[in-house]
């Protein structure tokens, strides 16, 4: 029981954390730097967050050609920025790795 208290404690958090800016910027107008910035905020979490996971192999930094992540990395990278399709990029992405996992 002590388990669900703290999901609904911790989602009601979350809810009102976010409920109370959703409030506080209903009545103020934000202004155009914050606008433009707040844009890259997505872009710069996500790729925290994949250069943490293509870098890093069984918990420690592998910036060589040994690690399979990289190389797919790059090559989904490539098709990314040529293509402009998520759903090439990742499928690009996921079949490379999964090559490379089994050709090493």
């Amino acid at each position: 029981m002590k388990i669900w208290w703290i999901l609904i404690l911790g989602g009601l958090a979350t809810y009102l954390t976010r409920l109370s800016m959703i409030l506080l910027f209903s009545h103020w107008e934000i202004p155009a730097w914050v606008r433009r910035a707040l844009r890259l905020v997505p872009a710069a979490v996500f790729s925290a967050i994949i250069a943490q996971e293509v870098l890093s192999q069984n918990g420690e930094l592998n910036l060589g050609w040994g690690n399979p992540r990289i190389l797919a990395a790059a090559l989904a990278t490539g098709v990314a920025w040529k293509t402009r399709s998520v759903l090439l990029t990742i499928l690009v992405g996921m079949v490379t790795l999964w090559v490379l996992k089994w050709v090493m």
